[in-house]
């Protein structure tokens, strides 16, 4: 697969954004874990940004559960699948974002080093033309992410080979405390299983992009 191309997908919002005639343009990128969906969308809103389209990136990932929540229901060893995020929340956060462009918006952010939610670290200010949303599980078909998949304007799936994402991931977990072992039996045992799930909704996306 070709080099992602900005010059081509910021070309491609833009003409979202000027058939939305004024309405914000939110465009959702999914990909399995480590396919480098983040990387993606933080890119793509600064050339957005520079160009003229103010952009911003909101995840996902700022709904994970947070450790204590994730206790309590006895899921902190499944850590990343569907049941482990506030996808309700995320919900009603899109909806506030194309509803109310008269004021600021305060989201969720995610901070890996302590592998935590923050709330209200991320500001979708009234000038934010476009808002790229990334995560797993943006096009899954369980309750109720087909809402979800309602709210954006377009869905691209990120696609990189199943080896080089498992060594990300991989290099991931290690960087932030996991031994190597520990690494890998994650990726096996937890990061896999989401992975199959993401992929075989993969041909539901409006673009498929390949990995920055």
């Amino acid at each position: 697969m070709p080099d992602v191309d900005l010059d081509d997908l910021a070309a491609r919002v833009t003409r979202l954004a000027d058939a939305a005639a004024g309405r914000r343009v939110l465009v959702g990128v999914v990909g399995a874990p480590g396919s480098g969906k983040s990387t993606l969308a933080k890119r793509l809103a600064n050339r957005l940004t520079a160009d003229g389209w103010p952009a911003v990136r909101v995840p996902m990932d700022g709904f994970h559960l947070a450790d204590v929540a994730l206790a309590e229901r006895r899921l902190l060893d499944r850590k990343g699948a569907p049941e482990t995020f506030d996808a309700h929340g995320y919900l009603n956060l899109l909806r506030r974002l194309r509803a109310e462009t008269g004021h600021d918006v305060l989201a969720p952010g995610f901070e890996r080093d302590l592998e935590q939610p923050i709330a209200a670290s991320i500001t979708v200010a009234p000038s934010h033309r476009v808002v790229l949303t990334e995560g797993n599980y943006l096009l899954d078909d369980a309750d109720p992410w087909p809402e979800v998949h309602a709210e954006l304007d377009e869905v691209w799936f990120v696609d990189l080979d199943d080896g080089r994402r498992r060594s990300r991931l991989v290099d991931r977990h290690v960087k932030h405390g996991k031994t190597p072992e520990a690494a890998q039996a994650w990726v096996d045992e937890v990061d896999e299983p989401n992975a199959r799930r993401v992929l075989a909704r993969s041909g539901t996306a409006d673009l498929v992009v390949p990995s920055p």
